[in-house]
């Protein structure tokens, strides 16, 4: 059974030094005219030099009208070549891949950046008033989508990096395409499954003409979304099929949504998950499934801490690669992990919640239970934030302090965007 440290080749013949996959988290460090800046050089250079054999940039958007969040990356007619090519250069310093993550929000745009957003169809998102009621997007709009994808892949291989990732998970764009709920389409791209994996196939298609066959392209892909009439796990092991046939080299598996947030660990409106909400391997059962109908490596993400766990996860054969993320937040040098010095990465959310019992991440009410999750990410920023500027993390900050310092600077970063984009 393969080792932590050892080497995996992909189909496209690139080689992943070990086995250990920083997951892409997004960090909200661009500019304001949405481009890379010296501190996503620091951060992915002490994540390099950390021992991580392949990195995922947090997602870099296509279309400035449409973000994630403010301090998005976006490519998208805006220069910042040679920032990505630092960027890129620093993120590969200790032979390691590093890939760029390719996202479009869809409806899971926040009002700030955009009150009108493009999604599939015309259903918006029951969040606490953080998302506007998105537009459905035409023919026309799907189209010149598709071909954003490619042209910022295109843009990553030619900047450096190597290997592109499409997200195709947790709820944006691509994954409201192939959800039943948030796609209600009657046209070519919505209805039947087929119907509705069209947009992910013919985006990995563009994609690879883009980029070659030797570039690695890797996929992340709910193993289900966890809401009743949703994307399925039947639904995912079709779609990993279509995958594995259309030629991609790495298939990251996940799960979840912003309104169902298993890519959090938290299952607590699933029943048939009981059985794994204390496991750390959130989604390794459904890997195992995705295993026996693809041909492709696979990457698991969520849940990962101990160095046990990881191994048994190898050892299991249902995966290729461990994908960790918050974990990498506190500590960027994982050496003594892969010596097997260190036998577990720190587990903060334990700990991280707004308040006692019915207040905290377990409480009954599911908006509360999402302001936990919320307001913990928030915290795993502010982290990425102390890397990025050269500190050592401070793990002993309030999550509240840190959740209303967030919201008033993404806030101010957005209002400075809209400002600048008003006067160009």
């Amino acid at each position: 059974m393969p080792k932590l440290n050892d080497s995996l080749e992909l189909p496209c013949g690139v080689i992943l030094p070990n086995r250990l996959l920083k997951s892409a988290m997004t960090e909200g460090l661009a500019n304001t005219n949405d481009q890379a800046t010296p501190r996503l050089s620091t951060l992915y250079r002490r994540w390099a030099e950390g021992g991580t054999g392949t990195l995922i940039t947090g997602n870099v958007m296509v279309d400035r009208r449409f973000l994630e969040r403010p301090g998005n990356v976006v490519i998208d007619g805006n220069g910042g070549e040679a920032a990505l090519q630092d960027w890129a250069k620093a993120g590969t310093s200790a032979n390691n891949q590093l890939w760029m993550q390719i996202n479009h929000p869809g409806r899971q745009c926040q009002r700030q950046v955009s009150a009108r957003p493009l999604a599939p169809s015309d259903v918006g998102i029951d969040l606490v008033g953080m998302f506007g009621r998105p537009t459905p997007m035409t023919e026309i709009d799907i189209r010149h989508t598709i071909n954003r994808y490619a042209k910022v892949a295109a843009t990553a291989k030619s900047t450096g990096f190597t290997g592109v990732q499409i997200h195709a998970a947790h709820g944006y764009l691509i994954s409201q395409f192939l959800s039943p709920l948030a796609n209600i389409r009657s046209d070519q791209w919505g209805g039947s499954l087929e119907n509705r994996a069209r947009f992910l196939l013919e985006t990995v298609a563009a994609v690879r003409e883009a980029v070659g066959e030797h570039f690695a392209i890797s996929v992340k892909l709910n193993s289900a979304d966890f809401s009743k009439g949703g994307f399925s796990h039947e639904d995912s092991l079709k779609v990993a099929q279509w995958l594995s046939d259309a030629g991609i080299d790495l298939l990251e598996i996940s799960g979840g949504t912003y309104e169902k947030l298993a890519l959090m660990g938290d299952k607590s409106d699933d029943t048939s998950a009981e059985s794994s909400q204390h496991r750390e391997a959130y989604f390794l059962k459904y890997a195992e499934g995705i295993r026996k109908v693809t041909k492709i490596p696979l990457a698991v993400t969520g849940g990962f801490r101990s160095l046990a766990t990881m191994q048994h996860a190898l050892d299991s054969g249902a995966m290729d690669v461990v994908g960790l993320g918050r974990p990498l937040c506190s500590q960027a040098d994982i050496h003594a992990l892969l010596n097997g010095e260190q036998a577990s990465l720190p587990n903060w959310e334990k700990e991280l919640r707004l308040g006692p019992g019915w207040l905290g991440p377990q409480s009954s009410n599911q908006k509360i239970r999402t302001l936990n999750f919320g307001a913990a990410t928030q915290w795993y920023y502010r982290q990425i934030i102390d890397l990025a500027e050269g500190r050592e993390p401070n793990t002993h900050t309030a999550v509240l302090r840190v959740m209303l310092k967030h919201m008033i600077a993404e806030r101010r970063m957005a209002m400075n965007r809209v400002k600048l984009l008003t006067q160009g």
